[in-house]
């Protein structure tokens, strides 16, 4: 009897070892699973979630983008919390797996893509000392409702003063002016495409520096001035919202168009505003 009992508890102490070997797989495949040839296409990653951590953590590196990429695979795109340490080297540990992954590549160069090349805010302080007031939320698919219902791709930074063609507009990154010249919906705007492949999209602009098409712009130069422009078919329209800066960023992954959510971006600059000559209040 007590022969049987003891196999039958190295039987039963076995399956509990099994059992739970299979569900250790089941949950490690399934954090796998979350990198696939189109993760960057996932309203998940293009939400580009952080917690107030991970901002501080990355706050002062200056190629932040390969380290949030493995943050937010390990965090499910951040609807878990982070259960590792906010270190360089734990995410280095935690990346040596990733990276084995058979889509890693090309999910890194999209996160480095938007984050890598980042330099400055794009609304600088004022070189007289004022402390000109902006202010920018998180309204990343809020319904927007002109020429048909559809989600905001981007971020609106508002102005404090209700005054177009005084606050100027700076590039955030290095890169090249893909973009110039009229949108019914971005009124007057410019795209320009940094050196990691990534689109920055500045719209309602109330006027433009001396910048065409095809010239090189590096991160800090004056793009323009924020304005009211656009919501017309009519080059010129203004006044149709509150003066403000619209900020897009997007991707290209086979061949389409990607947007993301600026916001996060931004935050991770807004300490980072160059000084710069305001224009006239009236």
């Amino acid at each position: 009897m007590g022969h049987r009992w003891s196999r039958l508890l190295v039987f039963l102490l076995a399956a509990v070892i099994l059992s739970a070997a299979g569900i250790g797989q089941v949950k490690e495949a399934g954090r796998f699973g979350r990198l696939q040839e189109d993760t960057v296409k996932t309203g998940a990653f293009r939400r580009q979630t952080l917690d107030d951590g991970m901002q501080d953590m990355i706050r002062d590196m200056e190629d932040p983008g390969e380290l949030l990429g493995i943050y937010w695979l390990e965090t499910g795109f951040g609807e878990q919390p982070f259960s590792g340490n906010c270190t360089e080297q734990a995410f280095e540990s935690m990346g040596r797996s990733w990276k084995r992954r058979l889509y890693w590549n090309v999910y890194a160069e999209a996160c480095r893509a938007i984050w890598d090349d980042l330099v400055y805010f794009p609304i600088p302080v004022s070189k007289d000392g004022e402390a000109e007031e902006i202010s920018f939320v998180d309204s990343w698919m809020y319904e927007r409702n002109y020429g048909g219902t559809r989600g905001h791709e981007g971020t609106d930074i508002m102005a404090g003063e209700n005054v177009r063609g005084y606050y100027p507009v700076v590039s955030m990154t290095d890169g090249y002016v893909t973009h110039k010249g009229w949108l019914e919906q971005g009124g007057y705007r410019l795209g320009i495409t940094a050196p990691g492949g990534a689109y920055f999209y500045y719209a309602h602009l109330d006027s433009y520096a001396e910048i065409e098409e095809g010239d090189p712009v590096k991160a800090g130069d004056l793009l323009g001035f924020m304005g009211d422009t656009g919501y017309s078919k009519k080059e010129g329209t203004m006044g149709m919202f509150p003066v403000h800066l619209h900020v897009g960023i997007y991707l290209i992954h086979d061949g389409e168009e990607i947007s993301v959510n600026p916001y996060q971006p931004l935050k991770y600059l807004e300490n980072r505003r160059i000084e710069c000559v305001y224009g006239r209040k009236n």
